[in-house]
């Protein structure tokens, strides 16, 4: 596959913007390969970083789905012309982010679009929420729940606030098939979704009574909970379902203080997924490279492509934003305004 020796991507600048612009492709190292960006999806981390990051010059954007253009010598696992799908670290980097006409990233951190199964809009909303997700749940220090294609061995639920976000719809569809019982919150225009992902229960978080109606369908016995909205009301609420007795919390946000006092029998843990990525990162703290995280997330992927061949794991729902990369700036917007519901926006980059 021909590689050109420019590309065009979306840059953060000073004063809280980007702005798409031409740079050069970046160099791969052994164990990376190039990309030729199909579609991409977008994240609130994606204009939290160009709002309040502020790494100047950096290319924006995590979620990506193409097709391999070049691969590096240790790379074993793809090869030129698979399409690919995965997530990188945008907004942080001048030499990679997914909202270019071209990425590089690990080899062993993509997996391969079964042919007949996703398109390159569909497969490019496997990316930060998908990561979260899978992160959140299965990853021994964080919920440690059994493990897909592995199935819990009695009845277990767990809650999920926010199903009807991006990372709560994989998060149901991954409990789910590994057979938990899954209760969640979302608007009611939203229920229809959640069940059909694979929630068990799904109720209104605005109705004053709905901590009740969690204990009772779940026989009080709630110990697991993901919490993917993360604000102070959305914790506090999802603390308070949980049963009598030890239970674990995970949050994509800081704990809030008033939760971890909420309980003391409820380990309550940040997950940030770009520490499954490998790399020493600054994000108001120095995060040091974590090869445990790095490794559990390459080892899950490779089980990606038979759960998508079975149609085992659905991707978001897609709204494709017109423009390409110049359409990002006003569907990251359309995303700041809380318009995103229930979908990902995502853009075709090429092809």
């Amino acid at each position: 596959m021909s590689v050109p020796t420019s590309m065009r991507a979306l840059i953060t600048l000073a004063r809280r913007a980007a702005d798409v612009q031409e740079v050069p492709i970046p160099d791969i190292d052994d164990d990376e390969i190039l990309v030729k960006v199909g579609a991409v999806a977008q994240n609130p981390t994606d204009w939290k970083h160009i709002d309040n990051t502020g790494h100047v010059g950096t290319i924006c954007g995590c979620d990506f789905s193409g097709h391999v253009a070049k691969v590096g010598s240790k790379v074993t696992n793809v090869v030129v012309g698979d399409h690919v799908a995965g997530f990188t670290h945008g907004g942080y980097y001048k030499d990679r982010g997914a909202f270019a006409e071209y990425t590089k990233v690990s080899g062993d951190l993509v997996w391969t679009i079964p042919e007949h199964t996703l398109t390159e809009e569909e497969a490019a909303t496997f990316g930060c929420a998908f990561w979260t997700a899978v992160q959140a749940l299965f990853h021994p220090s964080r919920l440690g729940m059994v493990e897909p294609p592995e199935e819990v061995q009695h009845e277990q639920w767990i809650f999920i606030y926010g199903g009807s976000s991006s990372v709560g719809m994989f998060a149901i569809q991954l409990a789910h098939l590994a057979d938990y019982k899954v209760v969640t919150v979302a608007s009611p225009r939203n229920w229809e979704l959640c069940k059909s992902l694979g929630a068990d229960v799904v109720l209104d978080y605005h109705d004053p009574h709905v901590v009740d109606k969690i204990k009772e369908v779940a026989h009080n016995n709630i110990h697991l909970a993901l919490d993917t909205i993360a604000i102070p009301s959305s914790q506090v609420l999802t603390a308070k379902a949980f049963g009598p007795g030890p239970g674990k919390m995970i949050v994509i946000q800081a704990p809030q203080k008033d939760v971890k006092d909420f309980r003391d029998d409820i380990t309550i843990r940040h997950t940030l997924i770009y520490t499954a990525l490998g790399r020493e990162f600054f994000m108001r703290q120095t995060y040091l490279a974590s090869p445990e995280d790095r490794n559990h997330m390459a080892q899950f992927l490779k089980k990606v492509p038979g759960f998508v061949s079975a149609g085992l794991i659905k991707p978001n729902p897609v709204k494709v934003w017109k423009g390409g990369l110049d359409g990002i700036n006003a569907g990251l917007d359309y995303m700041r305004e809380g318009k995103n519901s229930g979908e990902k926006v995502v853009y075709r980059i090429s092809g």
